[in-house]
């Protein structure tokens, strides 16, 4: 596998909100990260993108420390998009858009046929070619949320890192966001997000992560993580566990 954590803790200030996890992300799943508030979802999928440092423990890249990559070759193999994003005063969106070529366009950051190709095609998957033009400042939350996609989607990486990606969003902006990265995912991309929704995750993805107080509770399937004694011990929930009468998937209804 070509991504996994060793004995992993990392925190901030000196407390560990992840504690020594041991996680082999398997290759070609949309995962989702699913847990309480301050479990450690973000934590978590900050130290795999080498935003933070491990306190202890490693993670490894095809075998190799993450820490030791070049950033240059690590921003072509993994792409993240943070939870939270400054608002950039007097860009337009196809120039932070652009930005997402970087690690392909060298010193100078001259753009070619081929990267104008890429920025054209994540702007038409994100729906924002008519906002090329715009400043990003002006823009929606929900629209600067899917600007802030296609800069991701731009690195054109095998792994795409996201946090709570759908934030901002209306619901069927949210929906045509799970629709999109299900059909990266079914292209070859390897997905990991940070969700809030279980039934959300359980419909659009394959492989489902579960945390609580810092440490990996469970993984798996939908189907075999959606459980009744799940969501009472780690959500609070109490819960039936039904059939999504359109996608056949698991999705959980609150007594």
């Amino acid at each position: 596998m070509s991504l996994s954590t060793h004995d992993l803790s990392v925190g901030y200030h000196d407390k560990a909100i992840v504690k020594q996890v041991n996680l082999t992300i398997p290759d070609g799943k949309f995962i989702a990260l699913l847990g309480p508030n301050g479990c450690g979802k973000s934590t978590l999928l900050k130290a795999i993108a080498r935003i933070l440092k491990p306190m202890s423990g490693q993670v490894h890249w095809h075998g190799e420390n993450l820490h030791k990559i070049p950033s240059n070759q690590l921003a072509r193999g993994l792409a993240l998009l943070p939870q939270t994003q400054p608002i950039p005063e007097g860009i337009k969106v196809i120039d932070l858009i652009t930005y997402g070529r970087s690690p392909y366009t060298g010193f100078w950051g001259r753009i070619n046929a081929e990267d104008k190709k890429v920025i054209d095609r994540v702007m038409e998957e994100t729906e924002i070619t008519e906002l090329a033009n715009q400043l990003v400042s002006e823009l929606s939350g929900g629209q600067r949320q899917r600007v802030w996609l296609a800069m991701t989607l731009a690195q054109d990486t095998p792994y795409l890192l996201l946090d709570e990606p759908t934030t901002y969003m209306d619901l069927s902006h949210q929906v045509e966001l799970m629709h999109l990265l299900r059909k990266l995912n079914l292209q070859g991309k390897t997905i990991i997000t940070v969700l809030h929704d279980i039934n959300q995750a359980a419909r659009y993805c394959d492989h489902l992560i579960v945390m609580k107080e810092g440490e990996i509770i469970t993984q798996g399937s939908p189907e075999s993580v959606l459980t009744q004694d799940m969501l009472k011990s780690v959500f609070s929930l109490d819960a039936q566990i039904h059939q999504d009468p359109i996608a056949k998937t698991p999705m959980c209804v609150v007594e």
